[in-house]
């Protein structure tokens, strides 16, 4: 009888280490977060902003594009699952461009997030991927810090080419790609196509009503 009680204190006393060490971590790891947070939001944002402003190095703005957005409710064409943002690029009260978040469902390994800049003219200004789980080393030449192949993009629209070349070469389109990875660029240029007829769907919604 004395063995069974000094056993279940035992294992009391070994409940009661774990569940002190279990608040004391758990408060170290709250502190940590509430100190270490803002400096990654603010990061975060510092970066986001970065990524926003180079994609329109030469398009004449005076307005702060990281601010000056709306929602867009989710939408087909550009495959948001969720309320996504459009940037504002304004000089004056004049709408140069707009800039859409925008995914392709259908990559190699999962969801591609880009950003896609269009002018006026209905034209892609630039565009960047800023997620993706593509294969190191094969189907992550979309990001521009592997490979300028995403720069192929610029200057382009539905009529150029035109919008039955909205595809790889290898589909008899107008856009090369890196041999052995075709489900990437494939995913990229049907995300691309498509936000492109999304602007010109919605050219009045987006603001710009006397184009």
């Amino acid at each position: 009888m004395t063995n069974f009680f000094h056993n279940q204190k035992i294992i009391f006393q070994t409940i009661l280490v774990m569940l002190i060490f279990g608040l004391v971590f758990a408060l170290v790891l709250g502190v940590f977060y509430e100190k270490t947070n803002p400096v990654i939001l603010k990061s975060e944002a510092e970066a986001k902003k970065r990524m926003l402003l180079s994609l329109i190095e030469s398009v004449e703005h005076d307005n702060d594009v990281e601010q000056d957005f709306f929602e867009i409710k989710p939408n087909v064409l550009l495959g948001n699952k969720k309320s996504s943002k459009a940037y504002r690029v304004k000089n004056g009260d004049e709408l140069n461009a707009i800039i859409l978040e925008t995914r392709a469902p259908d990559g190699y390994s999962g969801d591609i997030f880009l950003l896609v800049a269009i002018n006026k003219q209905s034209e892609i200004i630039t565009t960047r991927v800023i997620k993706h789980q593509e294969t190191p080393g094969l189907g992550d030449y979309i990001d521009i810090e592997k490979n300028p192949w995403i720069d192929i993009f610029k200057e382009t629209s539905l009529g150029n080419p035109s919008e039955k070349l909205w595809a790889v070469k290898k589909d008899n389109g107008d856009f090369d790609y890196i041999s052995g990875a075709t489900i990437t660029p494939r995913a990229v240029i049907k995300a691309l196509k498509n936000t492109l007829l999304f602007f010109e769907s919605n050219k009045n919604k987006l603001g710009f009503n006397n184009v």
